[in-house]
């Protein structure tokens, strides 16, 4: 659930800022809320490969160690071996590292915007409030350019939880 933020009171030539900025938070919004969606499963991936691989790396060696047994030192090698590759090549602690930081950028975003909206439009000029909604504009965009598209389960997990109110603070839920 989203909540507008454009004050009642804004002269008639602010209004069209304010929708543009409105847009600008909601996008903000979903967009940090996805990446930390994202920055989320990019963990798990890592914990679910890493962890096994480095214990079938050390059952491994401590089977070699401990006698004939034939092939299953190598065979658990192997695994480890495999599971470490495929972590260094999807490398998802960078990816995680990256996800959580664009996320961060986002939320700076959605509350410079809301500030924006809430506090200062209606005491700007039309030329000083344009200029900061090109600044916010900006900012998003350079965000878009760097920040990868969070997948469709990351997608579908903050859609739960913005439309779930979670990403509500109470005084949202007071009419201000």
């Amino acid at each position: 659930m989203f909540v507008s933020l454009i004050p009642g009171d804004l002269p008639g030539s602010h209004r069209p800022i304010a929708l543009e900025a409105d847009r600008l938070h909601e996008s903000a919004l979903w967009s940090a809320q996805g990446q930390f969606e994202q920055a989320k499963l990019w963990r798990l991936i890592n914990l679910l490969m890493g962890v096994p691989a480095a214990a079938l790396a050390a059952i491994s060696g401590g089977t070699a160690l401990g006698g004939d047994l034939g092939v299953w030192p190598g065979v658990l090698a192997l695994i480890s071996a495999a599971l470490t590759a495929t972590l260094t090549t999807v490398n998802a602690s960078r990816r995680m590292t990256q996800a959580q930081s664009s996320a961060n950028a986002y939320l700076q975003l959605q509350s410079a915007t809301r500030q924006f909206l809430a506090i200062d439009l209606a005491d700007l000029s039309r030329d000083d409030a344009r200029e900061t909604l090109r600044n916010l504009t900006n900012t998003r965009d350079e965000l878009n350019k760097t920040s990868d598209p969070p997948g469709r389960l990351a997608y579908r997990k903050s859609s739960k939880n913005i439309n779930g109110g979670s990403q509500l603070y109470t005084v949202d839920g007071e009419g201000v």
